[in-house]
């Protein structure tokens, strides 16, 4: 098993409508499907409800790392966290990265870097990597399709 996952798209979109569509919450919620309370703010923890069914009872939490105009997009956060009863505070969370590189022709490539998985406890590690694997291949497609791209 590898230590990080990535994934990369092109869209048929400017790295300005890509930017806001990662960083504005309320697009950013619309095709991550979570209902976020506010705006992201560097260095704060960003938080609101999973909207998409059967996960629904999860709060989702991450922190803003950083926010580089159309280029960077940065948030750590604790992968695969979806027992509510569990207390994932005393794990080493992943690191999150979006990375935006405008194409020829006025589109944007799009990469997505999850690292860290290494630092998950061992019994949680190869379901988290498993699953976040899966999910970020569905919300590339989700952003493809939220940006009509």
């Amino acid at each position: 098993m590898s230590d990080r996952i990535e994934k990369t798209i092109e869209l048929k979109a400017p790295p300005s409508r890509v930017w806001r569509a990662l960083t504005d919450h309320r697009e950013f919620g619309a095709w991550f499907r979570v209902a976020l309370e506010g705006p992201f703010v560097v260095g704060e923890t960003s938080r609101g409800h999973i909207t998409y069914p059967g996960y629904d009872h999860i709060v989702w939490e991450a922190k803003v790392m950083a926010m580089e105009p159309q280029t960077y997009f940065a948030f750590t956060w604790h992968p695969y966290a979806v027992d509510p009863k569990a207390d994932y505070s005393a794990e080493t969370p992943t690191l999150v990265e979006f990375r935006l590189e405008p194409m020829a022709g006025g589109g944007t490539r799009l990469t997505l870097t999850e690292s860290g998985f290494d630092r998950i406890p061992p019994q949680r590690r190869a379901e988290a990597f498993r699953m976040n694997e899966g999910g970020w291949e569905e919300q590339m497609e989700n952003i493809r399709a939220h940006l009509g791209a």
